[in-house]
């Protein structure tokens, strides 16, 4: 073989891998930060569909919405798109003047999530019925509740939020106490991204959280009545308003709405970007993606 030849198949090789590489480098990344519970619909169906038809490529950071919230300030995380659950993280946001506007994108309801290799499931299943009371469930010696830290994510300041509801509603006085104990209870917090897994597994036996979440990983569950479920705009003033609490650090948690709502923040490297993934998720193929995963239609107007 001649010289010239071996150089040429030598070099072919390493010209395509500078080539592979320039072309990642012109890749825009979509960055996008969600509440954690929607990390089956995010990272599975709406930021590849984005990406791909954006010519991009898609990460995804999942966590608690007002831990993003202070990451974002605090300018610790950069994203393009902020999706977070209730209008209070989006509030922090908008606090810190890195953020305008946000728009509702989806909705979702408290239900009662349990797992199906619980000894309990029996009963949770008999409660979905109307055969048994969940909240008697949820009090059975030796049953394993989990939820997420109220300081930091939505999700778990609304478990403990409707169960003060469901105390009103069912003239319940020591409900919050007996199921949950302190709002900061070690026993019972985990992380939300890892909140679903541990019921699939059995490691937990039942949760309240939101019914997207339940939905996205097939888990069953028993549905709460609107005075609990924290779904109706309408029932915000009337009913929702009567449930709050103050965390150990002085912070008021007061009940609102479950909607979530996406923001571009004006620190936003790819903006463009983050506008498209805003419009996908309130056109007609984005919400199409939110039912097939669980979420209803978004409620109320935009912050």
């Amino acid at each position: 073989m001649k010289r010239s030849a071996r150089f040429a198949r030598w070099l072919a090789p390493l010209l395509m891998a500078f080539g592979l590489a320039a072309l990642a480098a012109d890749t825009p990344v979509l960055r996008v930060a969600y509440a954690g519970s929607m990390g089956v619909v995010m990272d599975h169906d709406l930021g590849p569909a984005v990406a791909s038809a954006q010519h991009a490529s898609y990460q995804g950071i999942g966590q608690g919405s007002y831990a993003l919230a202070r990451l974002l300030v605090g300018k610790q995380l950069q994203a393009d798109v902020f999706v977070a659950i209730t209008p209070g993280p989006i509030e922090v946001v908008q606090q810190a003047g890195l953020v305008e506007h946000a728009e509702p994108v989806a909705s979702t309801r408290m239900v009662v999530v349990y797992s199906p290799r619980s000894r309990y499931a029996a009963d949770f299943a008999a409660a979905a019925k109307g055969r048994k009371s969940w909240y008697e469930v949820l009090r059975e010696p030796g049953l394993r509740f989990g939820r997420t830290d109220p300081a930091v994510d939505p999700q778990g300041a609304n478990a403990l939020l409707t169960l003060q509801l469901a105390s009103r509603y069912y003239h319940q006085p020591d409900l919050l106490q007996q199921v949950a104990g302190d709002s900061q209870n070690p026993q019972q917090i985990f992380a939300e991204t890892s909140l679903m897994s541990r019921l699939e597994a059995g490691q937990i036996d039942a949760t309240i959280g939101y019914a997207s979440a339940a939905f996205s990983h097939h888990l069953p569950v028993v549905d709460l009545p609107a005075e609990i479920d924290l779904a109706q705009p309408a029932m915000q003033s009337s009913w929702y308003a009567q449930a709050g609490f103050t965390l150990a650090n002085g912070k008021k948690i007061d009940a609102q709405p479950l909607v979530f709502y996406a923001a571009v923040p004006n620190d936003a490297k790819q903006p463009a970007l983050g506008r498209a993934f805003v419009e996908f998720m309130r056109g007609a193929q984005g919400q199409a993606m939110l039912r097939e995963r669980g979420y209803d239609p978004p409620h109320g107007d935009a912050l």
